[in-house]
This record gives structure tokens, sequence and C-alpha cells, in this order.
């Protein structure tokens, strides 16, 4: 199962995110909670936020390509992510720029509020080890490994032949999304 990363509405997620937390906020903290909220969207509608890839790290679950930009590696000039979101001291990051969110539903905007309200205030610690306990999680024996997103699915109570549905209507929904991104 795989989805269409969409690099601006990541960053329109994550500056609409510190703007609700209501300053900078630790990098490791923010690709956490932002991997929560996909990891929510896609239990609730199948489908995250970002559409970035699920994998496992050794300190727990992350998302692929979000704590790069976090952190200003492999930005491009076309990049969106430097209108929406920049460095701050101490290894935090703050909302820039323009507080546009088009790329954002209303229902995009309660999960991120949902996630905030729910982990916002607890400690790195906890927070690390939440992650850490997901039942997608197990350290894995390089730096990095795909998770499986079955393992989510069956852990919420789907049947086989449910995650087979869901995994068919996300292979078409990929197919059109990237498709479509080609030629519009």
């Amino acid at each position: 199962m795989q989805f269409v990363f969409d690099e601006r509405k990541a960053a329109q997620a994550v500056a609409f995110l510190l703007r609700r937390h209501g300053g900078p906020m630790p990098s490791a903290r923010l690709a956490r909670l932002l991997y929560l909220v996909d990891r929510r969207g896609f239990v609730e509608m199948e489908y995250p936020t970002t559409g970035d890839r699920f994998v496992a790290m050794p300190d727990g679950p992350a998302l692929a390509r979000i704590p790069d930009l976090i952190a200003g590696e492999r930005l491009d000039g076309e990049s969106p992510w430097s209108v929406f979101v920049s460095p701050f001291p101490d290894g935090c990051v703050i909302a820039i720029g323009p507080c546009d969110e088009d790329r954002l539903s209303d229902y995009d905007r309660e999960l991120i509020g949902g996630v905030l309200d729910e982990f916002g205030a607890m400690d790195d610690e906890a927070l690390a080890a939440h992650m850490r306990a997901l039942p997608e999680w197990t350290a894995p024996a390089g730096p990095c490994a795909d998770i499986d997103l079955r393992v989510i699915l069956r852990d919420i109570g789907y049947s086989e032949e449910d995650i087979a549905e869901v995994a068919s209507e996300l292979a078409d929904a990929h197919w059109l999304r990237t498709n479509y991104a080609a030629t519009g």
C-alpha cells in the first residue's frame, strides 16, 4: 500500500500545527506529532494527511520524508516547505509566511487539532514511549524499514478481506494521483 506524498500539503499541515501550538517546537517532537496525524488519518479515512510513507526507525515509527524536510534537508528551489516553515534556534521549527491552507480540509484541521490536544502536553519521553508501543512498530534490523500498514488495519479490526479492499482502493488512488500529477 502506498500513497502520493504532497509536500505542499505537508508543509501547510506542519505550519497549521505549529500555529495552533502557539510557537516554535522541537523538530523531533513535531515529526512525532505529524506521524500521529497521518496515522490517525489513515485509521479514520484510510489515507494520511501528507501521503508520506510510514517507516520504522530505531527510536520509533516515523514518516519517511518529513524529518528531512523539517531539518531543511533535500529542499530544492521549488519546495513549498521554506514558504511555510523555518528552522528556529535550539533544533526547533517555527511557522512563517502566509497562513495559506488551501490544501487542508476542515477534516485535516480537526485531525491536527485533535492530535495536538491529545498528545501536545505529553512530555518527550512519554510521547516517544507511546510511539514505540504502537502495534506497527518493531525495531528495524537496519537504519529504517517500511511499516506494514496491514498491521494497523488488523489492529483496528479489519478482516483480511477488508484489508485487500483497502489495498485495491489505495492502488487505484495512487494510479490516479500519480497520473493526474503527471498530466495536470
